[in-house]
């Protein structure tokens, strides 16, 4: 595939300006000294509906033409591209049909209707969902927006990064989570075009290592389980965002279950944050590995902050 153009970005961001926030970038002096280096953290948990996850889906939506829009979007997901497309949606004055797993958190399916989505339950199972979308789409003649695998969807989250490097021109390297691979595409395409010499990088949980796997061997492995804290990481690599990473990024770091709840309990504590445990595993990488970023000024994309209040990891 051809790779997105700086052009791409750019256009991509003046798109989606009106409808998402330009989030704040905050730091630590603690978390500087633990981890030997200046940290840069861009808290794409206060973007709206509370997760990067908005500005792809913006995008995607914004994307579309007035013909398409009339019929609507949809798109299968139990967490935040779910409430994202709900969003998108309800602000373009379009429909939004969600299909959501009979698995997935009551406060979740609660947003997603909060934000004026047409909500499907289906089956637990990734073949249930695909197959109760794909019987909505003939139905309703819908668009599908994929939640990490679609171009317009990666140019849209590679705007976080495009923001922070605005703000922090030097910094030297961006870490992200990294699950479905959007965040990383559009992290790596920003860092490439508007970084000076900035690598881009991603934090993974060692249960979930696909996309460690997949860097390694050249070719998008899976995962046999999915056990792990970070619920927003379970998905995998899709052949839209694989080449771009391959190209782009520099490596991707593995971290514990325990690493990942650490580095979740000091951002709650140390910077008065709410952040998802995915959001938590960029920072767990970087403090497992400060040989590697010690001295450097490295920003962290906190992706999100849409957390289950009755069930902390660290109570």
């Amino acid at each position: 595939m051809t790779i997105p153009t700086k052009q791409d970005l750019i256009g991509t961001y003046g798109q989606i300006a009106p409808f998402i926030h330009r989030t704040p970038v905050f730091t630590s002096s603690l978390i500087d000294h633990l981890a030997a280096a200046q940290l840069y953290f861009k808290c794409e948990n206060l973007q709206k509906m509370g997760a990067f996850k908005m500005r792809g889906a913006a995008n995607a939506v914004a994307s579309l033409t007035t013909d398409k829009k009339k019929q609507g979007v949809i798109t299968h997901s139990s967490g935040n591209f779910a409430q994202a497309v709900a969003l998108a949606a309800k602000e373009a004055k379009i429909k939004a049909y969600i299909v959501m797993p009979n698995t997935a958190p009551k406060v979740k399916v609660a947003a997603v209707k909060s934000y004026g989505g047409i909500v499907t339950i289906s089956g637990p199972t990734l073949q249930d969902r695909e197959a109760t979308t794909n019987a909505l789409i003939k139905q309703t003649g819908a668009s599908f927006l994929h939640p990490s695998n679609q171009i317009e969807v990666i140019l849209g989250q590679g705007t976080a990064a495009m923001e922070l490097l605005e703000d922090h021109p030097d910094l030297s390297a961006v870490i992200t989570p990294v699950g479905g691979g959007g965040l990383l595409a559009g992290t790596a395409l920003a860092c490439h075009y508007f970084g000076k010499q900035c690598k881009s990088y991603a934090g993974e949980p060692a249960n979930v290592d696909d996309a460690y796997r997949s860097l390694k061997s050249g070719k998008i492995e899976t995962n046999k389980t999915a056990n792990t804290v970070a619920d927003g990481l379970k998905t995998q690599l899709g052949d839209v965002n694989f080449p771009i990473i391959k190209n782009l990024v520099s490596d991707i770091f593995l971290v514990s279950e325990s690493e990942i709840i650490a580095a979740m309990r000091l951002i709650w504590e140390r910077m008065k944050l709410v952040v998802e445990p995915s959001s938590a595993v960029a920072l767990a990488a970087v403090l497992k590995n400060k040989t590697y970023f010690k001295d450097k000024k490295v920003g962290i994309i906190i992706s999100g902050g849409n957390v289950d209040l009755s069930n902390l990891p660290f109570n």
